[in-house]
């Protein structure tokens, strides 16, 4: 499909003995901006540095804007734009000078492409500036820039907001939000920051142990997760009465909590006031992404 930019097959990595990746499968598509996340030790590292040619699968293949990373691997990587860990810049340069150090590294990007490139990232007025007088975010920005240089179908960052502020993740967010939306590339992003993954991203890959356990549009993948916590009067005559309603069912405390299903919720309701069961209170729980984190990695810690 043309709106797919990275597709990877059956990725596995093995290092002397021990499977670090268990053959994992995802598509990156045009214009959204997708989230990787994964506890400590799940192989998420790991697999980035697959993605952007670091090191090579033991079996499985990345395909980059159609191109196979194993035996095209320059015309792959000239699709790809990456910042693994922090972007490397030269302190002492100005953002300018950086920038076209880098230029040089790659055909066909002239002064044009680097002001292009310095105003997309709003480092227009401070481009001329020595790099060691930037904020934090500012060389993030400088850093994204050089990324961006060679016209990337996808733009691969590893914790973009690390260190940053609360203003400094806004504005980031907003941004990275603006180069899918607005400039169609496909923007995957690896976090620690369960929150603004949620907001930021449209779709997620959870994976652990090596495996990808999940994966899907945020909204849908939440909306799965949803659940009605019922106060009720009697509690026992309440919990038989909506358990021959739905089967997954349990109580926490003075309150059963059940599936939300919006078609219905009002019906279980009307059944449970016919039976004589007053519903004291019944509150629809919004779950995040953290608590779908932590359900399906078994309460890991993020890395």
């Amino acid at each position: 499909m043309s709106d797919i930019t990275m597709s990877v097959r059956g990725l596995r990595k093995v290092i002397g003995r021990k499977e670090i990746i268990g053959g994992i499968d995802f598509d990156l598509k045009q214009g959204e901006v997708f989230g990787f996340l994964g506890p400590n030790g799940a192989g998420k590292t790991t697999t980035i540095r697959m993605l952007v040619g670091l090191i090579k699968p033991t079996e499985g293949s990345i395909r980059v804007g159609g191109y196979d990373i194993a035996r095209q691997f320059p015309e792959a990587m000239r699709q790809l734009g990456c910042i693994v860990e922090n972007p490397e810049l030269y302190p002492y340069l100005s953002g300018w000078a950086n920038l076209e150090y880098f230029a040089r590294m790659t055909e066909g990007i002239d002064e044009a492409r680097i002001r292009e490139v310095a105003e997309l990232v709003g480092l227009t007025a401070r481009i001329h500036d020595r790099v060691k007088t930037y904020s934090l975010g500012m060389r993030q920005r400088l850093g994204i820039a050089q990324a961006l240089l060679g016209r990337p179908r996808v733009l691969i960052l590893d914790e973009p907001t690390n260190g940053l502020d609360p203003s400094g993740i806004r504005e980031m967010r907003e941004f990275i939000r603006y180069l899918a939306e607005h400039e169609g590339l496909t923007v995957f992003v690896s976090s620690h920051l369960l929150g603004e993954i949620q907001l930021m991203c449209d779709r997620v890959a959870i994976i652990s142990k090596g495996r990808v356990v999940q994966v899907g549009e945020v909204k849908v993948l939440l909306a799965r997760q949803e659940r009605l916590s019922w106060k009720l009067d009697p509690l026992a005559e309440g919990m038989q009465i909506l358990g021959t309603l739905t089967e997954s069912l349990a109580q926490e405390g003075d309150r059963v909590v059940t599936p939300y299903v919006e078609s219905e919720a009002g019906s279980w309701n009307r059944a449970l006031v016919q039976a004589g069961v007053t519903v004291l209170e019944m509150t629809r729980r919004r779950p995040t992404l953290e608590d779908l984190f932590l359900e399906l990695t078994g309460g890991q810690t993020i890395d």
